[in-house]
């Protein structure tokens, strides 16, 4: 009998979910083979003791995430993204250099090595080893090969994992981020899918998970095609809470940290305005009222990120399908952006 009514799921949807299904497993073999390279760039870190992350899309969205990692460790940490650098560039004396690439093909990346011709202190991270970016940087190369599905999944856990092994490397315990990639949380969206369903956009927003609330915004930018952006929760206080309201969706990410009360209180001010609400926890405290909460094992830092950044990931994918027919398949972007 042939089943009439039921909704296709969109190929670019598809090819989405055949890159998350593998991206642990990637993420873990990019920690693996990463350890000779890593210890490279550890010990240039440990020289400079200065870092500058360059990178564009969900990549700059993944240095703005580790930034903070590298800074608790006493490395002086800015990321940027790479067209600013191109345009109003900062110094890079005695700097080390992370170029992120997912493709090693960005428009940005070859530019800024055609111009500056990079440095002794430059590394590479991305998931091609045969890319412009590997071959003109000595580069961690994540597993799996390139990512090509639209919007990025597997890559950013991938370039994640390649920053555990820096980060291991320069002496931090991994085993809370591995234990976590190992056994990822199997967490319900339903209530915060529900929560977003009225919602004209959606604002995300963190203060140390601040990068991963950027990775979902971008994501839900591209798949469902509406204007979702993110502020930092000092940003998002100083003025932009005025469009705050029941027709604005509102994502916040608290982990177990010393800025977990300042998200607390973002939460308890977006629930006030009458915004749905929906919080990424994982910071052990309890849930405030009114807010839909996903809550995870108390975790910080890439343990954190692990956990949670899966979950926003499903999040962003199902509030897409639900609202485009064809999530997924770009119409005015390319996976590989060669233009500038």
């Amino acid at each position: 009998m042939t089943m009439t009514g039921q909704k296709t799921r969109p190929p670019g949807l598809v090819a989405i979910d055949r890159e998350m299904a593998r991206q642990q497993a990637d993420a873990i073999a990019s920690y693996e083979g990463g350890g000779e390279m890593a210890a490279k760039a550890a010990a240039s870190l440990q020289k400079t003791g200065k870092l500058m992350l360059l990178g564009m899309g969900g990549s700059h969205a993944v240095n703005r995430a580790v930034e903070p990692l590298y800074r608790a460790l006493g490395i002086d940490a800015i990321a940027a993204p790479l067209s600013e650098q191109l345009g109003q560039p900062l110094s890079l004396e005695g700097r080390t250099i992370f170029v992120t690439s997912q493709s090693g093909e960005s428009a940005e990346v070859v530019r800024w090595f055609n111009e500056t011709g990079g440095s002794d202190e430059t590394f590479g991270l991305t998931l091609e080893g045969n890319s412009f970016l590997a071959k003109a940087a000595p580069s961690l190369v994540g597993a799996g090969g390139t990512e090509l599905a639209f919007a990025a999944t597997r890559s950013l856990t991938v370039t994640f994992a390649l920053h555990l092994a820096v980060l291991a490397a320069l002496g931090e315990d991994p085993a809370a981020a591995l234990a976590v990639l190992k056994a990822p949380q199997d967490v319900n969206i339903a209530a915060a899918l529900a929560a977003l369903a009225t919602v004209e956009t959606v604002v995300t927003s963190g203060r140390r998970l601040q990068g991963v609330a950027e990775a979902l915004a971008l994501g839900l930018t591209e798949l469902s095609r509406r204007p979702c952006f993110s502020l930092e929760g000092g940003q998002l206080r100083h003025g932009p809470t005025e469009m705050l309201g029941p027709n604005i969706g509102v994502v916040l990410f608290r982990g177990r940290d010393k800025t977990a009360g300042l998200v607390t209180a973002m939460i308890v001010s977006a629930v006030e305005t009458g915004a749905s609400t929906v919080v990424f926890d994982a910071s052990g405290e309890e849930p405030v009222a009114g807010a839909v909460t996903l809550r995870f094992e108390p975790a910080t830092g890439l343990a954190a990120i692990f956990a949670m950044l899966p979950v926003a990931q499903r999040l962003m994918i199902a509030f897409a399908e639900a609202r485009v027919d064809n999530a997924g398949t770009p119409v005015r972007s390319t996976k590989i952006t060669r233009s500038e």
